[in-house]
């Protein structure tokens, strides 16, 4: 048995800290208690299932909305039945845009990266997605509207750029989306009505020089450039589709550093042992990532569940949840880094 605090202190480490359970032993024999990894691992199983509902009513919110940005990483499950323990599975996020009122972060454990996946997680949702151009999206094409992301493509004409270490050569492409992205960062903060004007005026012109650029192009199709140029040609109409909404980001790094987050606990947890292992740093990560997007200490509020939700009646878990969301949640409030 286990006490919220003690509970809330090992998430703390683990999943804030990015301390893994085999390394919190020593800290926890210096504070006279001797603990195993296995049973850390087993309360935090235990637990995740006490705070699911608050998990599931985030997803619930989550589809309701007509803007989600979403991702996926690989993860190692070691006893994941019918694959070997080498094979990859996946971590998979959802979450609101960075306009949305109630700020949302969703991870999602599953053993494959397939279409599937998708229209699980997204089931239900109607609105429009900004994704890289993976193709398991395709899945979802028909109920959902896919906008492209910037960054990804940037990022293929930056590695053309970047060969020669010595002698950093970009091309016009780069250029032009450099320009795009400083134009970007000037509407940053104006509210959504005005930068879709903003991107008519100033954004559309350079948009289509781009393109005409990547058409005009003589370059190899084997090259580094040729391929930037074949991926972002790839992806323009879901790239052409972020002059339609203001809501929306020119690029999906919002999800990518949510992402970051759970790709920097990996490095430390390095797996999980069985996929129930899985699914629940998948709970605890989606609870702590939220808390934090909301300004609120991420500590407090996981005590905050585990003491309260652990209470409820079932009667109460379906009809007044809303209550426990991290939005609803007083605490002390904590600073947020600017995107």
């Amino acid at each position: 048995m286990a006490s919220a605090s003690l509970v809330s202190e090992i998430a703390y480490h683990k999943y804030i800290l990015g301390t893994p359970l085999y390394r919190q032993k020593g800290y926890w024999k210096n504070q006279g208690l001797d603990l195993s990894d296995k049973t850390m691992g087993n309360w935090m199983i235990a637990c995740a299932q006490i705070i699911k509902p608050v998990y599931d009513l985030l997803r619930q919110n989550l589809i309701a909305q007509k803007f989600l940005q979403g991702d996926e990483t690989p993860y190692q499950v070691l006893q994941e039945p019918g694959k070997l323990a080498t094979s990859k599975s996946y971590i998979w996020l959802a979450r609101t845009i960075g306009r949305a009122q109630h700020q949302i972060v969703f991870y999602h454990y599953a053993d494959s990266r397939a279409g599937k996946v998708a229209q699980q997680l997204y089931s239900g949702f109607t609105g429009v997605l900004q994704c890289d151009g993976y193709y398991g999206y395709n899945a979802i094409a028909d109920s959902v509207e896919h906008v492209g992301c910037w960054a990804h493509v940037r990022r293929k004409f930056y590695d053309d750029a970047n060969i020669d270490k010595k002698h950093f050569h970009a091309s016009k492409g780069l250029t032009l989306i450099s320009q795009m992205m400083h134009e970007e960062q000037k509407w940053r903060k104006l509210d959504s009505a005005t930068r879709y004007q903003a991107r008519q005026k100033n954004l559309k012109p350079l948009l289509d020089e781009f393109w005409q650029w990547c058409d005009m192009a003589d370059v190899l199709p084997k090259t580094r450039l040729g391929k930037a140029i074949a991926y972002a040609q790839g992806q323009r109409a879901a790239l052409n589709r972020v002059l339609l909404y203001g809501e929306v980001d020119f690029t999906n790094n919002a999800s990518e550093h949510n992402m970051k987050s759970y790709v920097i606990g990996r490095k430390n947890w390095l797996f999980s042992t069985s996929p129930q292992g899985a699914e629940a740093n998948a709970i605890w990560m989606s609870i702590v990532e939220s808390a934090k997007a909301n300004g609120i200490n991420p500590r407090e509020y996981i005590e905050f569940l585990l003491k309260t939700v652990s209470q409820l009646s079932d009667w109460q878990i379906e009809n007044e949840l809303e209550a426990y969301l991290p939005w609803n949640y007083k605490s002390t409030p904590i600073k947020q880094a600017e995107a």
